[in-house]
């Protein structure tokens, strides 16, 4: 715990009971402007914090951060690699300028309208710029139900499954943030009836609720991020939608594994919690049995318990809600994730992007993708406009949300939303 989590610390801007965003929360993003400018930032309530601006009055002073122009950059990237002692300065000092009591900011009418803007009078950019893209496949039911669905429901797993953080390296030119339409990719189908493939839109287009977490320190060729350590590496989380075409899928991932199924776009929400900010939310993960190799073990708490949920809203419909599900269920977890893909050497940097994976609970409410919900379509879901879905259609919005709530302090990721428009 560090003085950033107080409970019982509140803020003169104000917060609404059940806004993600109080003075425990201080996440990090990228806004854009009214007059075009683009800086990093931070929020509280409904206001974001031009942290550019900050430094520029001289609030970063004395934390060795002299120069302002860490903040006026496009990307987090360069705070980001300043380092975990420098961020946690940095959160802090935001922490104490925003509490209740202290007027330096508050009382300062030309510094307050330089340094705070509504969050509807900026534009939310992409927190980093993703270098490389991890995906795992880490939740145990989500792995289950899709080895019950295409094979044997005896052997749901394959044997690798609970020996190893299943994962593949992924492309990061069409990770997206919050807000960004993607379109129905085309591509090779492939009917279980027929001799050849077919080519066109994808007519199974689905959601896939993960949780991402982004790299702050890179690592030469050749090193190790040990388990314990992982955490050293980690700078914070974001909510991801990785989108999936099951029918381009099911055609192209043999024997390499996805590909233009999964390369269409992925959507993330703009602003990265720390792990410091959830620091009061972690929970112990699932029972891993058989026993994991050494390299892979550790104690403590590891996992946190952040509620998640996916919306569905037809154009000019109400949106239904249709997956309640907790990043809490993940089998794998981020230290385990990030200790495998470099016990072989493999290097990383900062603002690296790895994906949980798909988050699936135990109950059928709680699978994270269409797949699972609908059981490959064949019990559709009714939404609140009387309409079905078996998956995603197009002028569809999906949503998700991210919260994670004790001793009366909630802090969450705000919102992941996208539309899925017509091929293009």
């Amino acid at each position: 715990m560090n003085n950033t989590n107080e409970p019982n610390l509140q803020s003169w801007i104000e917060v609404q009971k059940d806004s993600d965003f109080p003075i425990q929360n201080i996440p990090f993003g990228v806004i854009r402007k009214k007059n075009g400018k683009i800086r990093c930032a931070t929020r509280i309530g409904n206001y974001t914090i031009d942290l550019f601006e900050l430094a520029n009055h001289g609030y970063f002073n004395d934390l060795g951060i002299e120069d302002a122009a860490f903040f006026k950059k496009r990307y987090l990237n360069n705070f980001i690699a300043l380092g975990k002692s420098s961020n946690r300065l940095v959160r802090a000092r935001i922490s104490e300028l925003f509490e209740k009591g202290n007027p330096a900011i508050r009382e300062s009418i030309v510094e307050k309208s330089a340094i705070l803007n509504h969050i509807t009078d900026v534009q939310m950019m992409m927190p980093v710029r993703v270098g490389d893209y991890t995906d795992f496949y880490s939740s145990l039911e989500h792995a289950t139900n899709i080895g019950k669905m295409f094979r044997d429901p005896e052997k749901a797993l394959l044997p690798n499954w609970r020996h190893i953080p299943v994962g593949y390296h992924g492309r990061s030119s069409s990770i997206v943030v919050s807000g960004t339409d993607v379109h129905r990719p085309k591509g090779q189908t492939k009917k279980d009836d027929s001799a050849t493939p077919d080519f066109g839109p994808s007519k199974l287009v689905d959601f896939e609720l993960e949780m991402a977490f982004i790299t702050g320190k890179s690592t030469q060729l050749g090193d190790s991020i040990p388990v314990g350590e992982a955490e050293d590496y980690i700078f914070g989380l974001v909510l991801f939608n990785d989108l999936s075409a099951r029918d381009i899928q099911k055609w192209e991932y043999v024997p390499l594994g996805p590909f233009l199924s999964k390369n269409f776009g992925s959507v993330v929400s703009p602003w990265i919690v720390t792990l410091d900010a959830l620091e009061p939310f972690r929970v112990s993960g699932p029972d891993q049995n058989p026993q994991v190799l050494p390299y892979l073990r550790l104690t403590g708490k590891r996992n946190f318990d952040i509620n998640l949920d996916v919306l569905i809203e037809p154009e000019g419909k109400k949106a239904t809600k249709v997956c309640s599900s907790n990043f809490k269920y993940m089998y794998w977890n981020m230290c385990q994730q990030l200790a495998h893909q470099t016990v072989n050497g493999c290097n990383i940097n900062v603002g690296d992007m790895y994906g949980s994976g798909t988050i699936s609970g135990p109950m059928p409410d709680s699978f994270g993708s269409m797949l699972e919900l609908t059981w490959n379509g064949t019990k559709p879901i009714k939404l609140s406009d009387g309409t079905e879905r078996k998956f995603i259609e197009d002028n569809d919005t999906v949503i998700m949300q991210g919260w994670a709530e004790k001793d009366g302090v909630r802090i969450g990721f705000g919102e992941c939303v996208t539309k899925i428009l017509p091929v293009k």
